[in-house]
């Protein structure tokens, strides 16, 4: 006489799911806190935005302001409260020209208020405090960041204590380019080491800017060095060239330091030279532009899925409006990198100094922070920017950033020019992270993890505000986006492959159950239920593994409905009374929850694009792993029927 197999009560085993669950994710957590960083970045919700009197109070050759009032008022469609009506009833009563203030005006409700300081004063004091306004502040101007004027350079060697602190070379790749050998700042770096790894293929990086010599156009040329590299998306939110076009030359020399065309036989390199560029033009021909402008730039990058936005440009003012807008570039699972500032002073200008952001100092030649570069304690990290005034590392030429870009506002020619700046340093910087992105790691805040944690700091510390974290290492970095993640990923294929054995183990069971109670063997049960259930737990891995980024560095399908009970959910809906195929149903639910619950422990790789950080990400993905083991257990009952 055959006995029924022991069954826990009903209640007792959705509890014991319930804390499997539970206890797997929290183990996730536990592993993930292993790789916290701090950032020292002042979120939008924390900032002050400076007033209409304290920027027309800064003194410079130029304006720090356009003289309008922005005001950023409550999205009704997002629930935080008012409504479309009150708020265009409320614009009317103000009593000033106002206008949309650009291409992402409507959704955010985002407005540019025209009138005289006395005029736009009042219209703050008498707006504060209302419900329907998010923030006010004035429209400040941000400006590419141009170090202060020096005479020239001179030939000076190496000094005692300056000698090469490189780690030891390994496999390297070393590309063809005349002009590579004056490129110090690449071997500093150790690109050469981390392209024989990866290049960066796959990624695009929007370089938010004074646009790009991306191609020929009218009273405007392609540089030479550009030729070979791939671009996507270009535009202008300034008056000026359209299509992302350079007038002035600054982000012509950024765009090459992160992706100049590579082992081309001419010129110089880019750290992450097969990426891919998405040029965005908000600062015109002399280099200034709006922060409105700018954030609604950021937003196009992140909504057309851009995983880096490079920024060297900023201002000593923050903008609540800005920061916002990087914040919504990080949900959207966006790093975004900023040049910390040439005005030698001991805190980092905005917005790099944002929530989000990595701020990027700069260090000369010989591996110094150099005496333009900003610090203090909101910086992240340092890397190459150079000091075109000497020649410490005795090439005979200044020790500038070498690139190809535009004459000076005259986009018909070119030259290559050695540069210096924070400006300089940031691309550096947003290339290694497009390197790490390619290798699969495309949440922001773990992309800026690994970048600080392999970063080469000259005092041998963990961080202080000379260096942030320390110079950053391409090799090390592009190391540990593989390295860091590896047990989890080799873990996920031990587990898909022992839940396979133990599914196939369970379908034997239930076709040995549903022989023994009807008396009869049923082998095509057995082997249906049996290599079904073992299919469809086995038959996730490539899925999982894709979406991990461990084949060939493919970067993560992070979708927040992809990564979800979703597909389980609809394919038990719509195959559930085809018999034959139950066993398959459960395994392909139980493969589906082993793969979120391991999304759960490498979450940097797999998902993107969820608002509200990695608490509401983590959250999301235990949740849909019990939704689809609960599945899984549903049809499994069926079988045993």
């Amino acid at each position: 006489m055959i006995k029924a197999p022991l069954r826990f009560p009903s209640n007792a085993r959705a509890w014991l799911t319930g804390a499997s669950v539970v206890g797997l994710v929290a183990a996730g957590a536990t592993i993930h806190g292993l790789h916290t960083h701090e950032d020292n970045g002042v979120s939008a919700a924390e900032l002050e935005a400076p007033t209409l009197a304290q920027a027309l109070a800064l003194t410079g050759d130029e304006p720090a302001t356009t003289g309008a009032l922005l005001l950023d008022f409550v999205e009704p469609e997002a629930g935080e409260g008012g409504s479309e009506a009150a708020i265009a009833e409320l614009v009317a009563t103000l009593g000033l020209p106002v206008e949309p203030a650009g291409v992402y005006s409507e959704g955010e409700h985002l407005y540019r208020v025209h009138g005289t300081p006395e005029s736009l004063a009042l219209v703050q004091a008498t707006l504060e405090g209302n419900a329907l306004v998010e923030g006010m502040e004035p429209e400040l101007i941000y400006s590419v960041i141009a170090p202060q004027a020096v005479d020239g350079w001179v030939a000076r060697p190496n000094s005692e204590g300056d000698a090469d602190a490189t780690p030891a070379r390994r496999q390297r790749f070393e590309p063809n380019d005349e002009k590579f050998h004056l490129q110090w700042h690449m071997e500093m770096i150790r690109s050469p080491e981390a392209w024989a790894v990866t290049r960066g293929q796959g990624v695009t990086v929007a370089v938010i800017d004074t646009g790009v010599a991306w191609r020929d156009a009218d009273g405007a040329k392609q540089v030479p060095d550009l030729a070979g590299t791939e671009f996507r998306d270009g535009k202008s939110f300034v008056h000026g060239l359209p299509d992302g076009l350079d007038d002035h030359l600054h982000g012509t020399h950024v765009a090459g330091t992160i992706a100049q065309t590579t082992d081309n036989g001419i010129g110089v390199t880019g750290v992450a030279f097969d990426s891919t560029i998405m040029p965005l033009k908000v600062l015109s021909a002399d280099g200034r532009g709006s922060v409105a402008d700018i954030a609604n730039a950021i937003r196009f990058a992140a909504d057309q899925g851009a995983e880096v936005i490079n920024m060297s440009l900023g201002g000593p003012l923050p903008s609540r409006i800005m920061a916002k807008a990087i914040e919504y570039a990080n949900d959207k699972g966006t790093t975004v990198v900023c040049a910390a500032g040439n005005e030698s002073k001991s805190r980092v200008g905005y917005p790099a100094g944002s929530k989000g952001a990595i701020a990027v100092a700069a260090v000369d030649a010989v591996g110094k922070r150099t005496w333009y570069s900003n610090w203090g304690k909101k910086l992240d990290i340092s890397a190459p920017g150079g000091d075109t005034r000497a020649d410490r590392n005795g090439d005979g030429h200044p020790d500038g950033v070498l690139q190809n870009t535009i004459q000076l506002q005259d986009p018909t020619r070119n030259d290559y020019m050695w540069l210096q700046g924070t400006s300089m340093a940031s691309p550096h910087a947003a290339g290694v992270a497009a390197l790490i992105v390619a290798r699969g790691v495309t949440n922001p805040a773990e992309v800026e993890r690994i970048l600080k944690e392999t970063a080469v700091h000259p005092n041998n510390v963990e961080w202080d505000k000379e260096y942030g974290a320390g110079v950053i290492d391409a090799a090390a970095a592009v190391d540990a986006a593989t390295s860091d993640y590896q047990p989890e990923r080799l873990a996920l294929g031990g587990l898909l492959g022992l839940l396979g054995l133990a599914l196939t183990g369970a379908g034997s069971l239930g076709a040995a159950t549903v022989a023994a109670r009807r008396r009869r063997l049923r082998d095509g049960v057995g082997l249906v239920v049996g290599a079904g259930l073992a299919a469809g737990a086995i038959g996730m891995t490539p899925l999982a593994y894709g979406l991990a980024g461990s084949l060939g560095g493919v970067a993560a399908v992070g979708s927040p409905l992809w990564l979800s009970a979703l597909l389980p959910l609809v394919l038990v809906l719509s195959l559930l009374g085809v018999k034959p195929l139950r066993g398959l149903l459960a395994g392909v639910s139980l493969g589906y929850a082993a793969l979120l619950l391991h999304g759960a422990l490498v979450l940097p790789t797999l998902i993107d694009g969820l608002p509200g950080g990695a608490c509401v990400d983590r959250f999301w993905l235990g949740l849909n792993a019990a939704i689809a083991f609960w599945l899984a257990q549903r049809v499994f009952r069926l079988l045993r029927k």
